[in-house]
């Protein structure tokens, strides 16, 4: 099956623990960080950080610790931070169940595909080494957005890029951030949580991980989102406007 001109035409993928366990190289990293910093990081500060952007990490983290975060002291904690996480990145990475196998399943339904990550480009290739490239067509990274996640932005980015509506696309989330980024540009979601639960939605599915995902479902989930939260969307429509049903 490929995208039909009345179904689904993209799978837009988040990659930090939905595709790669990488949350739990973000929770060693940003553990030490907080020591360095003179502090510790709260279990609940910590699951406010999943799925958000650099700069909504780091104003958690001074407040947690307890220090202003002033220009200078924010730039050099994440300077440590991305140098840190890089090299977990580069030893430590390991696929979510299911992850390797959706991917190429995407690929070989002739749907569009693109990363969408709230992690900083350099950290993001430094990631693709190890994820291959070749599941993407295109890569948005949380720097590379005037708003990050939970805004709409990395998402109406990737489907303007792939040159399909929102709506026309299914975005596969494990956060709350996430989820609500995806939700909010109009894309059904298709949510696998990971280290944090994420609420339900009107315009998400709930999956315990990628195991077993076929195109059929894919479509069925995005078909069904899609008549009965969004019901006036309809093929003869060719905008990339975000919904909100």
């Amino acid at each position: 099956m490929t995208g039909s001109a009345d179904g689904l035409l993209a799978v837009l993928w988040d990659m930090d623990g939905t595709l790669v366990d990488s949350e739990k190289l973000w929770d060693v990293s940003l553990t030490e960080l907080a020591h360095r910093l003179g502090g510790e990081l709260s279990a609940d500060t910590r699951a406010a950080m999943v799925g958000g952007s650099m700069a909504s990490t780091l104003r958690r983290m001074f407040a947690e610790v307890g220090l202003a975060a002033t220009p200078g002291a924010t730039a050099d904690a994440g300077r440590w931070l991305t140098e840190r996480t890089g090299e977990l990145f580069g030893s430590d990475l390991r696929w979510r169940p299911g992850a390797p196998e959706a991917l190429r399943m995407a690929r070989a339904a002739g749907l569009a595909t693109a990363l969408v990550t709230s992690t900083q480009r350099v950290l993001t290739e430094r990631a693709l080494d190890w994820i291959g490239r070749e599941h993407f067509d295109v890569v948005v990274c949380g720097d590379e957005v005037d708003c990050p996640k939970p805004a709409p932005d990395p998402y109406l980015r990737a489907a303007e890029l792939l040159g399909v509506p929102a709506w026309r696309c299914l975005a596969v989330e494990d956060s709350p951030t996430g989820s609500a980024a995806a939700e909010a540009a109009g894309c059904v979601v298709l949510v696998v949580p990971n280290d944090v639960e994420v609420p339900d939605g009107p315009g998400r599915v709930q999956r315990e991980d990628l195991v077993g995902l076929a195109v059929g479902e894919l479509s069925e989930v995005w078909r069904a989102i899609v008549e009965t939260v969004h019901p006036y969307a309809h093929p003869a429509h060719s905008s990339a406007r975000p919904l909100h049903g």
